[in-house]
């Protein structure tokens, strides 16, 4: 069996030196401001992260898109013309199209490739549970398994990625749809911090509310509480949009909890997800497995 080369994307916001760990390649996403163009690299290289969450503050609408296919085809083809054969774990279909994208450049590449093979897993994640689930394929790979193996694996274990997010500004979700400009206005008069959740289908519903971010974060870890037994077993991707006061505090309480202070990683909230969620957004995301 021919080796293969796990790939993921910039959506799957992971702790840069964690990323480094990893024996992944990564597909940039892109984002723009004012008609430029922005690729998102993940190691800052593109601009400081903070200082895009400041542009939203002063407020600046960004905008993102799927990669195309062509993108996506180039991408796999230079690694299939190496010998190697893919597999890919994609951004949630249930947020963009740009799984059907990498579906279509796959069939485009193994045209010209037919003994290749380019796996696309649809993650069903986004954000930090991208990240972890990212985080936690690379270990089952390291294990040993092949593509067939861990693309199960993934199919099996994808939808106990948990993300648990709250958000700060709704106006971001009002933009987004996500919320009405009525409720916008009176949550944001109120305090109220929406929470947020990836469904069966990665498609992102609000879960529930709470009042003041205190709140938020105690209903965050509440959520944790309910289904893990054993914190010290569990990895947990803790994601901020420029607000690290939060995620140190969800740390804290994570440890007191049990969890193990390595095997939480404090990620930033790229601007692929950022531009729909603000700054100011806290979240965790863990795979239950």
């Amino acid at each position: 069996m021919r080796d293969y080369v796990l790939v993921g994307d910039s959506t799957e916001d992971l702790n840069l030196e964690v990323l480094k760990t990893l024996d992944v390649k990564m597909l940039t996403f892109s984002y723009s401001i004012n008609d430029e163009v922005i690729p998102y690299y993940m190691d800052e290289r593109d601009g400081d992260i903070k200082d895009f969450y400041e542009k939203l503050r002063k407020g600046a609408m960004p905008v993102t898109s799927q990669i195309n296919p062509d993108t996506y085809k180039k991408f796999f083809e230079e690694i299939v013309k190496e010998g190697k054969d893919i597999l890919y774990l994609c951004f949630t279909s249930g947020l963009s199209g740009s799984y059907q994208s990498a579906r279509i450049a796959a069939d485009m590449v193994l045209e010209k490739y037919p003994d290749a093979r380019i796996e696309v897993v649809d993650s069903l994640a986004a954000s930090v549970g991208g990240g972890i689930l990212l985080y936690e394929t690379d270990k089952k790979k390291k294990e040993g398994l092949d593509i067939d193996e861990l693309k199960a694996w993934i199919e099996e274990n994808r939808l106990k990625t948990r993300h648990w997010f709250m958000v700060e500004d709704l106006f971001h979700l009002k933009r987004g749809g996500r919320v009405t400009t009525v409720e916008a206005m009176i949550g944001s008069a109120l305090k109220i911090k929406p929470i947020l959740s990836l469904d069966e289908e990665g498609k992102l519903v609000v879960k529930s509310k709470a009042r003041g971010t205190g709140k938020a974060l105690e209903y965050l870890i509440s959520r944790a509480e309910e289904e893990i037994s054993d914190f010290s077993s569990m990895c947990f991707n803790i994601g901020n949009a420029d607000a690290h006061e939060k995620a140190e505090k969800l740390k804290a309480m994570l440890i007191e909890k049990g969890a193990k202070e390595e095997n939480i990683f404090i990620s930033s909230i790229g601007p692929i997800i950022g531009s729909h969620v603000g700054p100011g957004m806290a979240a965790i995301a863990y795979v239950n497995i």
